[in-house]
């Protein structure tokens, strides 16, 4: 990330939700397998209306995808999983809060997968407490 003092751009937070992602434990990296990242600044607006969301603040990512323990052989050629995170409520989250803006993209990239995977809240705590 760079040193200046302008905020961290759309490819610094991809290289933060990387490194993240490549630091949690393996058997919750495989759920996912072939995970791409994107950031954007703001959900879009369907995103917005699906989530019943009332502000574009609201939402700090979302995953999209089938992982691995939900495909089945005769799916044709699935989407690949995602995880979009939003660059802009991120930092906003981080401007309000005593926290690194790399355990908030950790935070964020855990809570989008597992609630995607069914994990309970404890489960997840547990997943980022590993990488503490």
């Amino acid at each position: 990330m760079s040193t200046s003092s302008k905020s961290p751009s759309l490819a610094d937070i991809e290289i933060i939700a990387r490194d993240a992602f490549a630091d949690l434990p393996r058997h919750f990296r495989d759920l996912c397998e072939g995970l791409i990242f994107h950031v954007e600044d703001f959900p879009s607006e369907e995103i917005l209306a699906t989530m019943n969301a009332e502000s574009e603040f609201d939402l700090l990512g979302l995953f999209q995808g089938v992982g691995l323990p939900f495909r089945s052989s005769d799916d044709i050629a699935p989407m690949p999983n995602m995880i979009w995170l939003y660059r802009r409520p991120i930092l906003d989250y981080w401007a309000e809060n005593d926290e690194t803006l790399g355990h908030i993209v950790t935070h964020v990239l855990v809570h989008e997968i597992g609630h995607h995977f069914g994990l309970s809240d404890d489960d997840m705590e547990a997943i980022e407490a590993s990488v503490a």
